[in-house]
């Protein structure tokens, strides 16, 4: 554990770490204004505040849909499609009742994105600088995955006990409709095992979502720049950046919604009913039941998804905070490959 944690130290506190998963001309200086260094506390805390920001204000517009999605899921028969959901919801609770649950939700996942995005550019500095320059470029997808599933291991702790709340508050007609009296309701009924019972299946949900998420994400990015954006990042204007962030941010949040979508099914089942536990849950849907609104949740998710990325990128521009170009090859494996191309030819 000793050169875990020493890396772990110069990651949080040596201004001038790298992340090995960039290339060197993209080492961590100084921005322009001089205020945030890559690698720093402060870079940290300012890619949490995005986080929040983008996963806080994503999820609260985002809310009428989600409560249609938890209904689909939890009650099938009665919200049979995304529209019809949308009906029904409308005639039972009137349009303010799309918004049930806005409070927690935003919490929630404020809280949450602060942990995913901050963590996940710790881990990822920390994984990357355990590797040489080359390991680290040719295995940065795994280092992408180990980053994001460490990141969302822990944001989820954030998350739990709100989405316990926003999802009783959605799917039980004999919830609060407020926040501060469904809180008390459920501490007294389950006590603390209330807020965290659906933290295993949480964990199923959001850490394939958020692997999926980022390692999808980073390498469409890479790509597009590559291969579809027909000059080089540094050469595009700030927005054109933001617009290729927003598109492979739809990409990615797409692969995202099916990859993580029968835990999300099993979420709302174990939240919406005390009594059910993960073994039930499952038993009662079937393979089948594991898959109700995915429609709703690929609109869902792909949209919050590319929402999500284009705001943290847009807040990282605002702030002035560093923002490595995709992962470009080393020199030394270029030249590698270049040597190994001239002999074949001999």
């Amino acid at each position: 554990m000793g050169p875990f944690l020493d890396l772990m130290k110069n990651a949080l506190f040596s201004p001038t770490s790298s992340a090995a998963v960039s290339p060197p001309k993209a080492s961590p200086s100084p921005n322009s204004t001089g205020l945030v260094h890559f690698g720093s506390p402060k870079f940290y805390v300012f890619c949490g505040m995005g986080g929040s920001i983008c996963c806080g204000f994503t999820h609260l517009i985002i809310t009428p849909l989600d409560i249609v999605k938890c209904r689909m899921q939890v009650d099938p028969i009665k919200y049979t499609g995304v529209v019809q959901g949308f009906k029904v919801a409308v005639a039972e609770d009137g349009f303010r009742g799309l918004a049930r649950a806005w409070a927690p939700t935003t919490i929630g996942y404020s809280a949450q994105g602060f942990g995913k995005f901050g963590y996940y550019e710790v881990f990822k500095n920390v994984y990357g600088s355990m590797l040489s320059e080359e390991n680290a470029y040719t295995y940065r997808s795994w280092i992408y995955l180990a980053a994001a599933s460490s990141a969302e291991f822990f944001a989820d702790f954030f998350l739990a006990p709100f989405e316990a709340v926003k999802v009783r508050m959605q799917t039980s007609s004999t919830a609060p409709k407020t926040m501060r009296e469904c809180m008390p309701m459920i501490y007294k009924k389950e006590g603390m095992y209330g807020f965290f019972k659906g933290l295993p299946p949480l964990w199923t949900r959001q850490i394939p979502y958020t692997t999926v998420k980022f390692v999808c994400f980073e390498r469409i990015m890479e790509l597009m720049y590559k291969h579809v954006v027909p000059k080089p990042r540094a050469e595009c204007t700030k927005t054109e950046q933001l617009l290729v962030t927003f598109s492979a941010g739809y990409l990615a949040g797409i692969l995202c919604a099916v990859a993580s979508h029968p835990p999300d099914v099993l979420v709302s089942q174990l939240n919406q009913d005390s009594s059910a536990t993960l073994t039930s849950a499952a038993k009662r849907l079937g393979w089948k039941g594991m898959w109700a609104g995915l429609g709703a949740r690929i609109i869902m998710i792909g949209t919050i998804t590319a929402m999500q990325w284009f705001i943290y990128d847009g807040w990282k521009v605002l702030m002035g905070i560093p923002r490595p170009p995709p992962a470009e090859m080393p020199e030394s494996i270029r030249r590698k490959l270049e040597e190994g191309d001239r002999k074949r030819q001999q």
